[in-house]
Order: C-alpha cells, then sequence, then structure tokens
C-alpha cells in the first residue's frame, strides 16, 4: 500500500528560504495580521531570519506594516485575509486540540477558516498512523465541497448562502448556477440534521474526511474542525466512532472558546 499523496508533495530539491517565504505569505493572508515573534516560532528561525524574509515581502508588496507594527496582507497579495485579526488568536486556542484528536483517531486533525466561497486550513495536525493524510495547512479549496466548508456554510441561513453565491459570481463575472446551488441547499440541509458533514474524495482523490462547525463564546461559527481519512479505511474509522470523538473535540475546543468572540477582535 501506498501513502496517499497530498494536495501539495515536497518538491524532491526544495528550496528552504523559498518554502519559509511562501509559509510566510500564507501566514499573513490567512492570519490577517501576523507578530514577527510569532512568525519566527511557527517558522522554526530567528527573529532575524524572519524579519529579512519579512522584508522581501513588504518590498514585492505582499505584506505591510500596520500602526501596531504587525504585517498585514499587502496589495500584491491580491486576497482578503481569512480574518483579520481574529485568526491567530483562534489558531493559538484550537492547536492543543487538534493535537489531541490527531492522537485520539490516529488521522489528520486540521481546523479551516471560510474566507467568502473558500476555506483555509490554519493548522493540520498528523494522526499516529503509519500512512496519514499529508499536511493541508495553508491550502484553500471550495467551501462547498470540503466538509469543514460545508458544515460552516450549514452553520449560514439559506438566504444568506445563496447572497453569497450569487455575490460571488457576480465578483467574477460568471452566471450564477441555480441549479447546482438547489443541489447545494438540499446537501446543507443534510449537514444540518447530522451536525457534521461528508467528504468523500470530492476534493481529492482517494481520501474522505468528516467535519463539523465550531462556534465561538457568542455562538457564532467561526471555523470548521475535520479530520482526513485515506478512502480505504474511512469507513472503518467512522465506524470505530470517528464522528463521537469529532463531536467530543468540537465541545471541549467550544469550552475553551466561551471567552473568545470573532467579532471583537
Amino acid at each position: 500500500m501506498q501513502k496517499n499523496v497530498p494536495l501539495r508533495q515536497p518538491p524532491r530539491y526544495p528550496v528552504e528560504s523559498v518554502d519559509h517565504a511562501l509559509a510566510l505569505m500564507e501566514m499573513v493572508r490567512d492570519y490577517g495580521r501576523v507578530r514577527l515573534s510569532v512568525a519566527a516560532r511557527l517558522l522554526g528561525v530567528s527573529g532575524s531570519t524572519a524579519h529579512r524574509l519579512m522584508a522581501m515581502l513588504v518590498y514585492r508588496g505582499y505584506a505591510v506594516q500596520d500602526a501596531s507594527r504587525r504585517y498585514v496582507p499587502g496589495p500584491a497579495l491580491g486576497v482578503a485575509p481569512a480574518g483579520v485579526p481574529w485568526t491567530a488568536g483562534l489558531r493559538h486556542r484550537a492547536a492543543p486540540h487538534l493535537e489531541m484528536l490527531a492522537g485520539r483517531v490516529g488521522e489528520t486533525a486540521n481546523l479551516m477558516v471560510r474566507a467568502g466561497t473558500e476555506v483555509r486550513f490554519l493548522i493540520s495536525v498528523e494522526g499516529g498512523h503509519e500512512l496519514p493524510v499529508g499536511s493541508r495547512q495553508g491550502v484553500a479549496l471550495p467551501a462547498a465541497r470540503a466538509s469543514g466548508g460545508k458544515a460552516l456554510l450549514a452553520a449560514l441561513a439559506p438566504g444568506d448562502v445563496e447572497r453569497l453565491y450569487r455575490q460571488h459570481a457576480e465578483l467574477v463575472g460568471s452566471p450564477f448556477d441555480a441549479r447546482e446551488h438547489v443541489r447545494l441547499a438540499i446537501e446543507l440541509e443534510a449537514v444540518r440534521a447530522r451536525g457534521v458533514a461528508l467528504n468523500d474524495e470530492i476534493t481529492e482523490q482517494g481520501i474522505g474526511a468528516v467535519g463539523t462547525a465550531v462556534r465561538d463564546g457568542s455562538g457564532a461559527a467561526v471555523a470548521g474542525l475535520t479530520v482526513s481519512v485515506p478512502r480505504d479505511r474511512f469507513r472503518a474509522v467512522l465506524d470505530d466512532g470517528l464522528v463521537a470523538e469529532l463531536l467530543r473535540s468540537r465541545a471541549e475546543l467550544e469550552t475553551d472558546l466561551r471567552g473568545f468572540v470573532a467579532a471583537d477582535w
């Protein structure tokens, strides 16, 4: 049996400095506001190295420094941050829970946030299985196809979901696909009824996933918590109680988020 190929397979001859610069760009994009000290710690580099990398992003227009001396997305990035600035705080609180979830189920646990009609993976923690699904950290996927994305869309009112996709169609200059939206609306109703969403090889061949929405202290759905599993053992892991463990981790995380309200940041 071969290990599943991740969405982004590392090259045979990686260039570490380039990889660090691109990872830093993803942090700015997904966290919305980044301190150099935090960036250095997450990259595993010195503060001076992080400063040099960030200086290049600023030079090329991918980041700018705000009044608090944190770095935010620059005009060259071309996309809005996933959440400004609460995603960094969410990541900090959620990381231990993803470690525990991955350890309990032996599979890859992920945390994602929605940015428009996409979801972006903030954290990805591989489980202990000898053939885990690889990290998705930094990956962006269509919300309507990813399990965590569907869980987050299901947390919205049906009318809000339709408005979201109509606005997206207008923004990109394409017609609104009413037939496809009906299909999505039916699927989201099923997600609301079950409390979890499934992704059975929809975004990636050979990979299944189950996801649920995580709510902050105000009750707002702020993130998707998911577990990714190779398709050949997806059904067995589900039968072994994967959904119960996912919901347990969600409850534990939401307990830690009682004092965390994204709208207040």
